[in-house]
């Protein structure tokens, strides 16, 4: 599906999951190279920079757990740009929220005739990719709730439930720093070409791109810093609390030790047997053997082993 927006003499053409033929017209009416063109008409696993027939292309993939809505479980979305003088062309191939904000805003400028949307399709590029990299924001921010959430839980006594948890937050955190390290090469070529499209005047607004990536990643790392101590926390927590679990097991086996060793004893038939001819014997013995567990954890309670 293809929608175009326009304001003064920028446009905006979003193309959703596209098929071959809108590809071919897309292609065909904008002067696309054609491997440009076959990179549109499916999605692509790497990220890339190049510019062809005065248009710069680039190739983005974005992490999305909250707010993805793809059903097959990928938590990677790729926009595919294509930033000309006066037109940027957008391709993804799921449903992204911060795009469709995004269409909303620039309805909303070109409904008012405001004039903040620059004079070059580079300020759109810049605009959408700064609303993008909020919607990471927000994301990050979905697992920092997460995160709070299981230290709750871990210190009101779920430590084991929480093993598994930390170990899903930890595989989200890995897929969501393996997506976004993709960028970095991107970006760092972005400042140079883009120059060489949009004049020297525009290279902060590219480098302002490059800021808000790496404060993105500031965030993410920060996450996991919480993550790895909070694991840790954990860790020690269920140790402490097996430990206890073992300890009493243990004091627990050595208590009923004795009066085991009693019932043995008493189990032999030898002629000496002691009591064994007296109608009291089996009180005696049961006396005897509540008598010595009674004493063996007095003993364990002592040493404070209980």
């Amino acid at each position: 599906m293809i929608s175009r927006y326009t304001h003064k003499n920028l446009e905006w053409i979003d193309v959703d999951s596209p098929t071959h033929e809108e590809v071919f017209s897309l292609m065909k009416e904008f002067n696309i190279h054609p491997l440009i063109a076959d990179e549109l008409s499916k999605p692509s696993l790497r990220p890339r920079i190049d510019s062809q027939n005065e248009m710069l292309y680039l190739i983005l993939h974005f992490p999305a757990f909250k707010h993805s809505h793809s059903h097959a479980g990928d938590h990677r979305q790729e926009i595919d740009f294509i930033i000309g003088k006066n037109r940027l062309i957008t391709v993804r191939y799921d449903m992204i929220d911060a795009m469709h904000k995004f269409s909303k805003d620039f309805e909303v400028s070109s409904i008012l005739d405001k004039n903040d949307m620059g004079d070059h399709a580079g300020y759109l590029f810049y605009y959408l990719i700064h609303k993008l990299y909020k919607s990471l924001v927000h994301e990050l921010e979905h697992i920092e709730s997460r995160l709070r959430i299981t230290e709750a839980k871990i210190f009101h006594g779920q430590e084991d439930r929480m093993v598994a948890v930390l170990s899903g937050i930890s595989r989200d955190l890995l897929d969501f720093k393996r997506t976004l390290r993709t960028h970095e090469d991107v970006l760092r070529s972005l400042p140079r070409v883009g120059k060489t499209f949009f004049g020297e005047e525009f290279v902060p607004y590219l480098e302002s791109i490059v800021d808000e990536y790496h404060k993105v990643v500031s965030i993410l790392d920060g996450q996991k810093e919480t993550l790895y101590d909070l694991r840790s926390t954990n860790d020690s927590l269920l140790s402490a609390k097996q430990g206890g679990v073992m300890k009493t097991l243990t004091a627990i086996t050595f208590a009923t030790f004795p009066p085991a060793f009693i019932a043995w004893l008493f189990s032999m038939r030898t002629e000496a047997m002691p009591l064994i001819h007296r109608a009291d014997a089996f009180w005696l013995i049961v006396i005897g053997m509540i008598v010595s567990t009674l004493v063996t954890l007095v003993w364990f309670i002592y040493k404070k082993w209980l």
